[in-house]
This record gives C-alpha cells, structure tokens and sequence, in this order.
C-alpha cells in the first residue's frame, strides 16, 4: 500500500494526472497499451502541451478506444480515417497539437492507402502505430502484421503469408521522422513519445506490443524480452538509406529512431500558396513560418 501512495504522489507531482480523463482503460489486463497511454500524458507533460490545444484522433480497434482515456479533444472516427481526419484537424488549425492512434489494422489494411500521402505531405502530425500482429478486437484474425506460421481462427492452419514492414513503408513513403519502440520498455516508449510529438513534420512511431489474450506464440513479452535491442550507437538519423537497413535488419527490427530530418510541411505548402495568390496569412502561435 505505501508503495502504491508513493508511486500516485509521484504522478501527481509529474502533473500526468492533468492529462488523464475519469474513464478507466478497458484494455485486458497486461496490455501494452496501457503504457502508450502513460506514455502520452508524460509528452503532453514533458513538452508543456496545454490539453485544450491537444486532439487525438483514432480510427477503429483496441488501440482506437485511446481518446477516451485522455482529457483532451479527441475524435474517434472510421475504421482506417483517422489519418486523413487528423489532417483536415491540423489543416484547419495549425496552432493544435495534433496526434492520430490506431493498431496494425487500422493503419496497414484499411487504412494504408492514406499513409504515403500523409507522409509525402509532411503534415505536421505525430502518428502512433500500436502494433500488436493480430485484429483483438475482433477475436484474434491475422493482420497485416502477423507472423508467418501463426495460427488463428481465420488462418487454423497457419497464416500463409508474409508481414508487412511499417517501418520501410513510412520511410520508402518519405516520413520526415520514423521510430519505434516497445510498451514493454515503458520507460523508453516514453522518451520516443516525446521526442515524436517534438518534431515538426510528420512524425510515425511504431510501437510493438504483445496481445496477452490472442497470441501466447509469437510477439508475446517473453520472445519480445529476449528480441529487442536498441539502434546500434552511431547511427546516422539523416541517412534515409542507413535508415532503411535498420528496418530490414532483424525479427523485430531494433528501436530507437531511425530517421529524422527538418523539411517543409504541409502547413508551410500551404502558406505558401495564400502568399502567392496574394492573400493574408492568418495569426498564429509560435515561431514565424517558413512562408512568412
């Protein structure tokens, strides 16, 4: 019980607890997602974020259900639209702070035909990928993600085919700033959380995490446990092609960021344009734009 008080008086001194609303989690007990959520209200901390300039958008999915935890603006869209919303959010304000969430089905099934354009768009957005390999919500289908050789009740004699790799896409697509992590390294997920939502530009973490009640085979915590590792020291984050190497190198590839590098954003596009067409850039918080 001390230890309990002791650990509530340290969030409250963090101030984490301005972040979090009164609904309670509803994800199984032992998720990982329970750790990006903590991991979101320490960014918001850390960075000084107001929660009233904060929205999250979220498609469809256990990880969808995250704006409800979050005493912020939230949306909770279609299955797959959380990119494209989250960028009409941002577009029409630039001063938010604006995260999308969503699982490996949500972001990589229905939804992956949003990712290049949001991504060569730069739009200045962070995305968390909460990527588990497997459709929880729905009891346990394959997804996108899932390894080769797993079984579940849409693939009872092993899924034939081969995972997509998020991290080549978002960087093949041109993300601006790529990482990944793990919510079974909480306190690492955290620092990646923060150094994500501080870049300006699109911004995609992918976050590997264990399903507890569907998989007890593949990406559970103990084979995560012993498979991941950190980006080796060294590397270079402006290099696109050291960057995709990374990606490619290991089952699961190491976390860590991977690339990031400053580039116009769509917001700076366009202001852009307003300038040209001779129009009047609206007023803004923050540093002067790139346009101006």
């Amino acid at each position: 019980m001390v230890y309990l008080e002791e650990k509530l008086k340290e969030v409250q001194d963090s101030g984490r607890l301005e972040y979090r609303s009164k609904a309670l989690p509803t994800w199984c007990p032992g998720c990982g997602y329970f750790a990006m959520v903590d991991g979101v209200a320490h960014a918001l901390n850390a960075l000084g974020i107001p929660k009233e300039n904060t929205v999250v958008v979220s498609g469809i999915g256990c990880s969808s259900r995250f704006p409800f935890f979050l005493d912020t603006f939230g949306m909770h869209t279609l299955h797959g639209r959380a990119l494209p919303t989250a960028t009409g959010v941002k577009v029409a304000n630039e001063d938010l702070t604006v995260l999308a969430v969503g699982g490996d089905g949500d972001g990589f099934a229905i939804g992956c035909g949003h990712l290049p354009h949001v991504a060569k768009r730069n739009v200045d957005i962070t995305y968390l990928l909460f990527d588990n390999g497997i459709y929880g919500l729905t009891k346990g289908q394959t997804s996108p993600t899932s390894a080769k050789g797993f079984k579940t009740p849409t693939s009872p004699y092993e899924n034939p085919d081969q995972p997509l790799n998020p991290l080549l896409m978002m960087l093949s697509y041109g993300a601006s700033w790529v990482g990944q992590s793990y919510a079974g390294q909480p306190d690492h997920l955290k620092e990646m959380i923060v150094k994500a939502m501080a870049h300006r530009g699109f911004s995609y973490l992918h976050i590997l995490s264990p399903c507890v009640t569907f998989d007890k085979t593949h990406r559970t915590y103990g084979n995560l446990g012993m498979t991941v590792r950190p980006v080796p020291a060294g590397h270079d984050t402006t290099s696109q092609d050291a960057a995709m190497r990374l990606a490619t190198g290991g089952d699961p590839p190491p976390i860590g960021v991977y690339y990031a590098v400053p580039r116009p954003t769509l917001g700076d596009s366009l202001d852009g344009l307003v300038v040209k067409a001779g129009g009047e850039l609206p007023r803004r918080r923050g540093t002067a734009r790139a346009a101006e």
